[in-house]
């Protein structure tokens, strides 16, 4: 019986450095939103900052690691077996939690994940305890430390509110004072700045990064703070002064600087305080092992009061735990994956939006506006005049640049000193609180306040924020209950339950792993459409040719696959169709949002060219919406288990798709070989597509006709004909447009 809780011991080793790697990629979001999506210095500088900042938070780590050892639950009220097992649940949760959010690329807190999963799970044996013995469940306060973990849920919960409001304010005086044209200031201003943001993130690194470690005297920490003000004032002076110099005297951009040192600063206090949030429980763990093993008294009446005792830290293997971070923070795609919808959450101008409108958002954004009124109604108008002058975002091309930044580096370095500031006060007040809630909602306050959250986007952002934070809720409700289940299953079946949930959740990370992989293999190997940035219609023509042979090559994929599918009633490929389409016409989508920048950008005398690409546009959108219905409509046939088409339907349908497929590689060949002199050719054949679609509509009239006909067969099958030759109208119109403006540009001599 010894030997199981030495494979235990074991088992919760390889389960931390597990639980790193799904931790650190959802976590990374922390430190690295705000440099990533303001884009201050490049994306390896960012990393090697962030790796150093780890490596120094997590010689320092503590804190958190007392609340997995005493801080929810009474250690000496628990058996080192039922210690065991609430340790063992408490790791397979969390690894599979934080793995489910990663896939989904949600933010989520490991803080709250580990304390909610050791409450269950602590809770679970209290409650077999006390059903085991003469004790009532009004007992349960004496197993567990209900005082400090309400003090915990209480301090998560309020940090979300103060984070968003704190940070809505700081940048709000911050753009109305510095306005978008922030690097046209004088020097002074962006010294004072810095010097400012520059003093909360040292005080941010003194107070909560390097606390107690040996690094700065505790003399030192002490004086700074019992003399915090006088700490706060000099240091504003130091580095206001510093900065000028550097400004000055070397053309230094500050906000870069502040951005470096607050995403070095966020990292360390990552590592150091969430650090324990993966390795707290299998380090209690490996402590109880050693108590219980040189006591001699067995396991099932071996009292853990030792746990409550402080117990060292182990500095080699927090610098091990540390270095598996890096390293998956370098290597990790999901990681970025939780970063993007952060920061496309936060970003400035308009994106592909990934949620969708709920009605909840829908409703608080249309009482935000109705408040908006109001207050348009009160204030002043000329004040009105001069928000406006200073809330106004520079227009510039560059936002036509795929490549720009989300947000400006005002906004990510205040964000950076807000988060510090928030965290290091908590952490003064010893206070709990979630640093993913924190930097998450500092950065949509700063989006709130910047404006980034337009007419036009606004209810998808909030909607994004909305899931997000319900996605924190189900992550403490789910980390509860899964905890106490897997709990009382190991209880129950010993050994072969902690066989059966260490292969399951094996079985899990790999597969989410393969999926992501697959999933990344996908999105590189796509080929994306082209958005146009030249002027002049022989520009737009080149560039836009591309689009055309793409829709053509990926639309006449998907044809063919729908096709197969629906003849063999397979409702997984067509299910794997519909995505597809749903995809094309996405990226469609995000493509035709493009030509309002690019007609805003375009000069007065080449309006043609935008006239040319909205066109090109709009046809291109017709064959696609064509695809879509396609396989949106045959998805749906075979989903309600319709009767399938006959033999003969499927004949002619295939005879269909092969002369579709050669017209669709026709066009691919002369737009990849920019031949439009031949394009004449291609729209001759227009008639004879037309001409033998309509016989064979002709034939599914006539066996309309036939006693065993399906309506909701022929109605299917009248469906693909039509937009069949909808898809044949398009094409042709759009072969048109191309060879008119080619021969225009061409007798002009533009060419």
């Amino acid at each position: 019986m010894e030997n199981i809780y030495l494979i235990m011991l074991i088992a919760l080793a390889v389960l931390a450095i597990a639980d790193l790697v799904v931790g650190v990629s959802n976590d990374a979001v922390n430190f690295l939103n705000s440099a990533i999506g303001s884009k201050a210095v490049t994306f390896r500088t960012i990393m090697i900052v962030a790796s150093i900042g780890i490596a120094f938070g997590a010689l320092s780590s503590s804190g958190m690691m007392e609340v997995a050892r005493k801080g929810i639950f009474v250690p000496g009220q628990f058996y080192f077996d039922e210690i065991m097992i609430i340790f063992m649940a408490v790791m397979i949760t969390d690894i599979l939690l934080l793995d489910f959010f990663n896939s989904l690329g949600l933010p989520t807190s490991t803080t709250v994940s580990i304390v909610f999963e050791l409450l269950g799970a602590a809770v679970c044996m209290s409650v077999i305890k006390i059903n085991n013995s003469d004790n009532s469940i009004l007992d349960i306060g004496n197993y567990i430390n209900s005082d400090k973990a309400t003090e915990i849920i209480l301090g998560i919960l309020l940090s979300v509110v103060v984070a968003f409001t704190i940070g809505a304010i700081v940048q709000f005086i911050s753009r109305f004072l510095l306005t978008f044209n922030f690097e046209k200031k004088a020097s002074w201003v962006a010294a004072v700045f810095g010097g400012l943001a520059t003093t909360a993130i040292a005080y941010f690194i003194i107070i909560k990064g390097l606390k107690g470690a040996a690094i700065l005297p505790a003399s030192f920490n002490a004086w700074a703070n019992e003399n915090l003000w006088q700490f706060l004032g000099v240091n504003a002076i130091l580095w206001t002064v510093i900065s000028w110099i550097v400004i000055a005297a070397f053309r230094v951009n500050i906000y870069k600087v502040v951005i470096v040192l607050g995403t070095f600063a966020l990292a360390m206090a990552f590592a150091g305080n969430d650090l324990v949030n993966f390795i707290g429980v299998p380090m209690a763990a490996y402590q109880s092992y050693l108590d219980w093993s040189a006591s001699g008294i067995p396991a099932e009446a071996f009292s853990m009061e030792s746990l409550a005792e402080k117990v060292p830290t182990q500095p080699l293997l927090l610098l091990l735990a540390g270095l598996v971070m890096v390293l998956t923070l370098w290597f990790s795609e999901k990681a970025r994956r939780v970063v993007k919808t952060s920061v496309d959450l936060s970003r400035q101008d308009q994106v592909k939006e990934r949620f969708s409108p709920n009605w909840l958002s829908q409703n608080l954004v249309r009482g935000v506006i109705a408040i908006n009124r109001g207050l348009t109604f009160v204030l002043p108008e000329s004040f009105q005049k001069m928000m406006q002058r200073r809330f106004t975002l520079s227009t510039s091309k560059k936002i036509l640049d795929k490549d720009a930044p989300a947000f400006d580096m005002v906004r990510a370095a205040v964000n950076l000193m807000v988060a510090s500031v928030l965290i290091s006060i908590a952490t003064g007040m010893k206070l709990p609180l979630s640093t993913t809630y924190v930097t998450f909602m500092v950065a949509m306050g700063t989006s709130l306040a910047d404006r980034a959250w337009g007419s036009d986007s606004a209810v998808y952002r909030v909607a994004g924020v909305i899931n997000v934070i319900g996605g924190w809720f189900m992550t403490a409700i789910t980390a509860f209950t899964a905890a106490a289940i897997l709990a009382f299953v190991i209880y129950k079946f010993e050994g072969i339950a902690l066989l059966v949930l260490l292969g399951l959740a094996l079985f899990l990370i790999i597969r989410n792993y393969r999926k992501a992989q697959q999933n990344t293999r996908e999105i590189k190997e796509e080929i994306r459409f082209k958005k146009a940035e030249s002027y002049s219609i022989q520009g737009v023509i080149e560039e836009s040719s591309n689009n055309v042979s793409t829709v053509m090559r990926r639309g006449s994929k998907l044809l063919t696959n729908t096709f197969k599918h629906l003849s063999k009633q397979d409702l997984k490929g067509l299910k794997k169709d519909r995505k597809y389409g749903e995809k094309l016409t996405d990226e469609m989508d995000e493509l035709k949002s493009h030509v309002f920048y690019y007609i805003r950008n375009v000069e007065a005398d080449t309006a043609s060219a935008s006239t040319f690409y909205l066109l090109i546009q709009d046809t291109l959108e017709d064959i696609v919406q064509s695809f879509t219905f396609i396989t949106k409509t045959s998805y749906k046939h075979v989903k309600n288990n319709h009767r399938g088409l006959k033999f003969n339907q499927i004949r002619d349908l295939m005879e269909i798709d092969e002369k579709l497929k050669s017209l669709f590689e026709s066009i691919t060949v002369e737009f990849d070989n920019n031949a439009y002199e031949n394009l004449p050719a291609l729209v001759e054949k227009k008639q004879v597509f037309m001409d033998y679609l309509s016989e064979e509509i002709e034939k599914q009239i006539k066996r309309t006709k036939d006693p065993d006909a399906s309506a909701r067969n022929t109605a299917l099958y009248f469906s693909l004909l039509l937009e069949c030759k909808d898809l044949v109208e398009a094409s042709t119109k759009l072969l048109e447009q191309y060879y008119i403006e080619y021969s225009r540009t061409k007798t002009t001599g533009i060419l």
